[in-house]
């Protein structure tokens, strides 16, 4: 029993957690996957921005759950890490540093490498997932995914999250 509240406290901590990037077998910089996750899921769907969907926090909620593989979960955070090292390879700044225009110049490059594509495709799936969530898991308050689809949703909604 002990055991799994320690555990779950530590897979809570996803978001707060540390990504140290490397460039040329040196420690670059360390960054918070949340910092990059807020930046890159407005990039990748600038909708989201005045929908107020939160990937970060739905991010927390992937690591968190039982039936999500534990590789699925290494592979999410790996990404970040990966598109800050090709950032700095790049530009030689963080991700989340770069102004918008260096960031979809960035991701254009990404998407033509074989991790990126596969990746970014990731990435847009729990975009997808996140936007059009109930708002019982706080990550789409609003309902304004559903709202921007005109979709309604079947009832009775969720009276406790599954996640």
């Amino acid at each position: 029993m002990v055991q799994n509240k320690r555990r779950n406290f530590l897979i809570a901590g996803f978001v707060t957690s540390v990504v140290v990037v490397m460039n040329s077998g040196r420690i670059f910089s360390q960054v918070t996957p949340d910092t990059t996750l807020s930046i890159l899921q407005y990039d990748l769907f600038p909708q989201a921005k005045e929908m107020d969907v939160n990937l970060a926090a739905y991010f927390t909620l992937i690591q968190r759950h039982s039936r999500i593989d534990e590789d699925e979960k290494k592979y999410l955070k790996n990404g970040i890490k990966w598109i800050n090292e090709e950032a700095v390879e790049v530009h030689e700044a963080l991700y989340h540093e770069l102004p918008e225009s260096k960031r979809q110049e960035l991701l254009q490059s990404i998407s033509q490498k074989e991790w990126g594509e596969s990746y970014l495709y990731t990435l847009l799936t729990y975009i997808m997932e996140a936007t059009f969530s109930d708002p019982i898991y706080g990550v789409n308050p609003k309902r304004s995914g559903q709202q921007w689809l005109a979709f309604e949703n079947g009832l009775p909604y969720p009276k406790e999250a599954y996640l």
